[in-house]
């Protein structure tokens, strides 16, 4: 789990900030990227590789002499190991308030434009889905009937405790994904319900087997629901390609799956 910005700059106070300031051609990560180096640690990343080591060498060397480069510009071929065949530009500057003050509203800003993920349930997948969600840019919200599912969630996880979850998902913003993992298969299909009714959302999905969408579809049907409308559930989240259900695996695969469906969803929007 990434350590919050705000405990590394605790921990670091002599640090040295670098950005990504130019590329040319292919290389890991865009402009704008930026790492923070202090004399032991580390947070944040511009790429890997030894593009990425040569720059935390020359960061610990401005720490240590107050030498080193505030400027450099790196080709990514065989010069140094690596094949992406680009060039990056990079500046090395020590980090200053006025810098922390500007790091601190870019992270703010840039959260404002992730999607949201409201996750209905957090047993063992719920749990297991929140955690591998937290490092994402995404704001996830974990909505459950039971206080103590919610205790110890990872920090930056939304927790809401609802008796009728179910209710909840008229207020969810549009362009959002929908995670369907409670303990209750009724309740599971109230809220798939409620989901379905819209369209505006960018994914909704049910833990379960085909057997379970089968028997949601025929409730769904005598419920009064549209039929059609189960071809926009995805069941089961996480697909069927891995067949180990070790509730991390589920997570992992369900992880990619909404990253992929808000790509899907943007550039459905945009076109």
């Amino acid at each position: 789990m990434t350590q919050p910005l705000e405990t590394f700059l605790a921990e670091n106070p002599r640090s040295i900030l670098i950005e990504i300031v130019g590329t040319q051609g292919s290389t890991p990560r865009e402009a704008g990227t930026f790492m923070l180096v202090s004399a032991d640690h580390i947070w944040g990343t511009i790429g890997g590789g030894q593009f990425e080591y040569l720059a935390i060498g020359n960061a610990r060397e401005m720490l240590a002499s107050n030498s080193g480069l505030e400027f450099m510009d790196i080709p990514l071929g065989p010069e140094i190991g690596q094949c992406c065949g680009g060039r990056t530009q990079l500046r090395c500057r020590p980090v200053t308030p006025d810098a922390i003050d500007a790091l601190r509203q870019r992270l703010q800003d840039e959260s404002g434009d992730w999607p949201d993920v409201y996750l209905f349930g957090a047993g063992h997948v719920g749990r297991a889905l929140a955690i591998a969600l937290e490092p994402l840019p995404l704001v996830t919200t974990v909505i459950e009937t039971r206080q103590e599912e919610l205790n110890d969630l990872p920090a930056g996880i939304t927790a809401r405790l609802s008796a009728m979850p179910e209710a909840l998902v008229s207020d969810i913003p549009a362009g959002a994904a929908v995670a369907i993992l409670t303990h209750d298969h009724a309740l599971d299909f109230l809220i798939a319900k409620e989901a379905l009714a819209r369209t505006d959302l960018a994914y909704v999905g049910m833990i379960g087997s085909a057997t379970k969408r089968a028997t949601f579809l025929h409730w769904l049907v005598r419920e009064g629901g549209e039929k059609a409308s189960i071809e926009r559930l995805t069941l089961p989240i996480g697909g069927s390609a891995v067949k180990d259900k070790r509730p991390e695996v589920i997570a992992a695969m369900a992880a990619a799956e909404l990253l992929t469906a808000f790509a899907t969803y943007r550039s459905r929007s945009s076109s």
